[in-house]
């Protein structure tokens, strides 16, 4: 099935395993899609996928309603998407997505991190080349569907990695698809249960028990801070 899928299968349920903070990040996805495309999902593809994870993940309809409303408000208004880089324990590489309104604080709190559990905050761009940028969606599967045929549709959007998962498809392509993919699917009548921007690493690295643990103190703090939406390695 590919790195994709099982890099993938490995991160869900510990990025996702708590309902609050669940609500949290998906809360602040809609928000950030609002803010930059309006907040009205017909004419907003970006809002429209952020909803539909809101909905996969059982979040209630008022606070979607609130996260949307929060994108017009004055204090959301200076919003950024920052990434952060770095080594943690081990030589693990490490990418810290993060949407926050006082980089200096966000900055700051990701580098204590860093550097109490052993790792060293870097400058951006340095891990670019360990990691390939993705999106993914995870569609209903459709009766009558043959994948190979839709594979090789969705290989002219970008599309690298089509398969089945239990009831739904997979799909993951390279980052500058996600715009002709969602077009595509939803033209075709295809239920997009959620979406995702992924780093998958390109290459991975193997520790021991011990030092996983090292690696994954730092994951977990850093997961903890409200500022952050994803945090991506190359652990394996």
């Amino acid at each position: 099935m590919g790195r994709a899928f099982e890099y993938r299968k490995a991160r869900k349920l510990k990025r996702w395993g708590n309902m609050a903070r669940v609500f949290t990040r998906i809360g602040r996805e809609i928000t950030l899609a609002a803010k930059a495309g309006g907040p009205d999902p017909d004419t907003n593809p970006r809002l429209r996928l952020a909803i539909q994870n809101a909905k996969s993940e059982n979040m209630p309809k008022d606070n979607v309603e609130r996260a949307i409303k929060k994108a017009t408000e004055k204090d959301t208004k200076d919003y950024k998407e920052l990434v952060y880089e770095g080594k943690g324990p081990h030589g693990i590489a490490i990418v810290v997505e993060t949407a926050t309104d006082n980089p200096t604080r966000t900055v700051a709190n990701v580098r204590s991190y860093f550097t109490k559990f052993g790792g060293t905050l870097g400058t951006t761009g340095m891990l670019d080349f360990l990691f390939d940028r993705k999106c993914s969606f995870e569609v209903e599967a459709k009766e009558g569907v043959d994948l190979e045929e839709l594979e090789l549709e969705l290989i002219d959007f970008g599309a690298d990695e089509v398969f089945a998962d239990d009831d739904s498809i997979m799909i993951f392509a390279e980052f500058t698809g996600f715009g002709p993919i969602q077009k595509f699917l939803e033209e075709n009548d295809y239920n997009i249960k959620t979406f995702r921007f992924e780093r998958i690493p390109n290459d991975t690295k193997e520790l021991n028990e011990e030092e996983q643990a090292d690696v994954e103190k730092l994951i977990e703090k850093l997961e903890d801070d409200d500022d952050v939406t994803n945090v991506f390695h190359n652990m394996q």
